[in-house]
């Protein structure tokens, strides 16, 4: 009595089709399983993103650097770093005074 029952149900009779079951399988696999998901597209994207600003600050810490080389005195090098990163020592305070270049 109950196969009887589920051989009449439409929907089932749909689900036991093998094109269905094919189109299923392939629906999910195109869908999570392919490269060209789009999933793989935003990781590439943020992946891209990531590598660009690595490359920014390689270069960077390398201009950095060459410029440390060039500042042997140690004087000159308290000075780069005072200006540049604005390092200062234990008892000191640090004013930072920007200019408005605009004109009203």
């Amino acid at each position: 009595m109950m196969s009887k029952e589920l051989k009449k149900n439409k929907f089932l009779a749909i689900l036991r089709n093998s094109y269905t079951i094919i189109s299923i399988i392939f629906l999910i696999w195109i869908l999570f399983f392919d490269e060209n998901t789009h999933l793989n597209r935003e990781f590439d994207k943020e992946i891209e993103e990531h590598k660009t600003t690595i490359n920014f600050y390689k270069k960077e810490v390398n201009r950095d650097k060459k410029t440390i080389q060039m500042l042997q005195d140690s004087v000159q090098l308290e000075r780069f770093a005072r200006e540049k990163y604005l390092m200062k020592k234990k008892n000191e305070d640090v004013y930072i005074i920007e200019f408005d270049t605009l004109k009203k």
